[in-house]
């Protein structure tokens, strides 16, 4: 198939698919994809944005894409490898949750010679410094698999911001989960301190500042009324995507990855009844179990 068959494809509504399958046989083709295909595009942001390139044919309209075999490549490779990982940490937790262990695990830290070389983490997590809720153990992931950050309320400061970059720009790491979990303290000492206000130590007020903005909507006089597990539940959920969207919108580094790169930013929570990890925030629709 040539170029003008791959545009035609696409131009009769052959999917995203089928365009993009056509868009590899080629060095440098056209893709004409419905606009029904335009949140595919732009998730490869093909030629940078992909916005910039929509316009009007006829009475329909459409995207069209000018890739280059090397940036589909590129593009292609990235986001299969965020939501590959992403399966591996849904498999990992379903073992963990199910009293199962992989062997590839239990046995990891017989490797750790090899990783004294260097590391390849398939994940970046950041979550909450609970003892309960270790994400090695969590996502069934041994030696030198996940990069892990914890801090009380899986808050995003200028260190953590600083530390998801580093491990994304030095080892090509291309999933970063923002992990809450239920019952969370740093939550609920905030709910407690915006009903009660007590001295706290500044370092403390640090973090309860914070997660703050996150609790604050939820306590409107003018909102209904919540019992306290509801409240609680809602509030963690919240602080994640807080999270989530100060690392997609608070880092230039990150934003270019996301952009040109594939990196891909999530939020979860983890149950500390099940178990079991539930990934709501910013999982790509392919990917939703």
């Amino acid at each position: 198939m040539g170029a003008g068959g791959a545009a035609s494809a696409g131009g009769a509504g052959a999917g995203a698919g089928a365009a993009w399958a056509a868009a590899r046989l080629a060095t440098s083709t056209q893709v004409k994809a419905t606009s029904a295909d335009r949140a595919t595009a732009a998730r490869f942001r093909c030629a940078r944005t992909a916005a910039s390139l929509l316009q009007l044919a006829g009475s329909r309209e459409h995207l069209r894409c000018v890739v280059t075999q090397r940036e589909y490549g590129r593009a292609a490779m990235t986001l299969s490898t965020a939501l590959t990982a992403l399966a591996r940490l849904r498999d990992g937790n379903t073992r963990y949750a199910s009293n199962v262990r992989s062997l590839e695990s239990m046995v990891s830290h017989t490797r750790r010679g090899a990783h004294a070389e260097g590391q390849t983490p398939t994940a970046i997590i950041l979550g909450c410094s609970d003892s309960r809720v270790p994400a090695e153990v969590v996502f069934d992931q041994g030696l030198g698999d996940l990069f892990v950050i914890r801090v009380a309320g899986n808050i995003v400061a200028p260190s953590q911001i600083g530390s998801v970059e580093f491990a994304a720009a030095r080892f090509g790491t291309r999933l970063v989960v923002v992990m809450g979990h239920s019952g969370c303290g740093a939550i609920t000492a905030t709910i407690e301190d915006m009903r009660n206000p007590s001295k706290q130590s500044k370092n403390i007020r640090s973090i309860v500042d914070r997660v703050r903005p996150s609790v604050q909507s939820l306590l409107d006089p003018d909102m209904p009324v919540l019992d306290h597990a509801t409240l609680v539940h809602k509030a963690v959920r919240a602080n994640v995507r807080a999270s989530c969207n100060q690392l997609r919108h608070g880092s230039d580094l990150l934003e270019q990855l996301a952009a040109e790169e594939g990196l891909l930013v999530v939020g979860a929570e983890y149950s500390l009844d099940t178990g079991l990890v539930d990934f709501f925030e910013g999982v790509p629709r392919e990917s939703q179990s």
